[in-house]
C-alpha cells in the first residue's frame, strides 16, 4: 500500500497556492493524475520520487516511511528506487540507446525485451540526437523500466507517440507492470488515452 498525504506551497501563474494531495493506492495499481495546467501534477511526481521536499505530510510505501515532516524522515531518491519518465525525457546525450539501458541493468535478456517493446532494436547504437521525439520518449520509458521498479512515475509519457505506436507501447507496458506488480502514477493532459490501462484516477484542482 502507498499512502500519500502531503502539502507543498507553489508559485503559480495566478500567484501562490498550496498543493494538497491525500490518498491510498494499492500495490500494482495504475493511477492517472490529471488537472489544469500548472496545478502541480509534475511537482507531485517529483515529491514522490524525492526530488522535491514537501512542506508537510507523510509518504509511506509498503510500511516504509519515505517522508515524514514531523520526524524529519526523508529517504533519498536513490533508496526509493522509483522509475521516472520525465516530460523532457532527460536522456544522456553521450550515451546511445543500448548504453542507456545497460547503465541501469546488466540483465541482457531484459534489455533485449525492452528494446523490442520500444521498437528500438535497430537503433541500439544511436545517440538521442539522432532519434525522433517519439523514439526519445520510448527510450525514456525503457530506461525507467530497466531497474524493474516497484514504483513507476510517468510524466506525459505518450505525448510524442502516434496513435498506433501509443497503443502498442501501452499494451506492452500493461503486461510488464502486471508481471512486476509495479505501482504506477501517470500524469496526463489527455485522460482518455489511458482507457483500459488505469485502475483509478487522481484529480488535482
Amino acid at each position: 500500500m502507498i499512502s500519500i498525504g502531503i502539502e507543498k506551497k507553489l508559485k503559480a501563474y495566478q500567484g501562490k497556492r498550496t498543493l494538497k494531495v491525500s490518498g491510498e493506492f494499492e500495490p500494482g495499481s495504475i493511477t492517472k493524475i490529471y488537472g489544469p495546467s500548472g496545478i502541480g501534477k509534475t511537482t507531485l511526481l517529483k515529491i514522490i520520487a524525492g526530488l522535491i521536499i514537501p512542506d508537510a505530510g507523510r509518504i509511506v510505501v509498503d510500511d516504509s516511511i519515505w517522508f515524514d515532516a514531523a520526524t524529519n524522515v526523508n529517504l533519498v531518491p536513490q533508496k526509493r528506487l522509483a522509475g521516472f519518465v520525465f516530460q523532457d525525457y532527460a536522456l544522456f546525450p553521450n550515451m546511445n540507446v543500448l548504453q542507456h539501458l545497460q547503465y541501469a541493468t546488466d540483465d541482457a535478456e531484459w534489455v533485449d525485451r525492452l528494446l523490442h517493446l520500444g521498437k528500438l532494436e535497430t537503433l541500439a547504437t544511436h545517440k538521442p540526437e539522432y532519434l525522433s521525439g517519439g523514439q526519445q520518449q520510448r527510450l525514456a520509458i525503457l530506461r525507467a523500466l530497466a531497474i524493474k521498479p516497484r514504483l513507476m512515475l510517468m510524466d506525459e509519457p505518450f505525448s510524442a507517440l502516434d496513435p498506433e505506436m501509443k497503443q502498442e507501447v501501452i499494451s506492452g507496458l500493461k503486461q510488464i507492470f502486471t508481471e512486476l506488480n509495479t505501482t504506477v502514477f501517470i500524469v496526463t493532459h489527455n485522460p482518455a488515452e489511458l482507457e483500459g490501462l488505469v485502475d483509478g484516477e487522481l484529480l488535482i484542482r
